[in-house]
């Protein structure tokens, strides 16, 4: 088995999830928080430099979380909706791995956090585009 730093940074990205479900757990339970979150994460990824398909895919993560907390969509697992609160309001806090105002290096951490939480809800997202493209397709 090789070892790279990509391995690296994905277990401590899924560390930082990992400590944040407690929070993510108390946000879940108040819609308003649920709600302020979800603009202030858009808010922050219109700052982040392009990350490809990764970055394409956050608005879907978001839309997930919004469609479970308003329960039009509850197909997905509660593990997956956690983790994903739990990596959003690590991407608006103020307090990061490595400090946003250094050039480049700044957005990797967010960048390996929002890797990490696609990659763990994956199958769910989608499923869930799926149930969206039917949903449109029947209106």
């Amino acid at each position: 088995m090789s070892y790279n730093l990509e391995d690296e940074n994905l277990d401590k990205a899924k560390q930082i999830i990992d400590s944040g479900i407690d929070r993510a757990q108390e946000v879940l339970k108040d819609s308003s928080k649920v709600e302020e979150l979800l603009f202030s994460l858009a808010d922050r990824l219109e700052d982040i430099p392009t990350a490809g398909p990764l970055l394409a895919n956050a608005p879907k993560m978001i839309a997930l979380v919004k469609s479970y907390i308003t329960k039009e969509y509850t197909n997905v697992s509660p593990k997956v909706i956690v983790s994903l609160v739990a990596a959003f309001i690590y991407l608006v806090k103020n307090v990061d791995l490595i400090p946003d105002f250094i050039p480049i290096l700044g957005r990797v951490d967010d960048i390996a956090i929002l890797g990490a939480a696609l990659k763990l809800c994956e199958p769910e997202l989608k499923a869930f585009e799926d149930w969206r493209e039917t949903k449109q397709e029947t209106l």
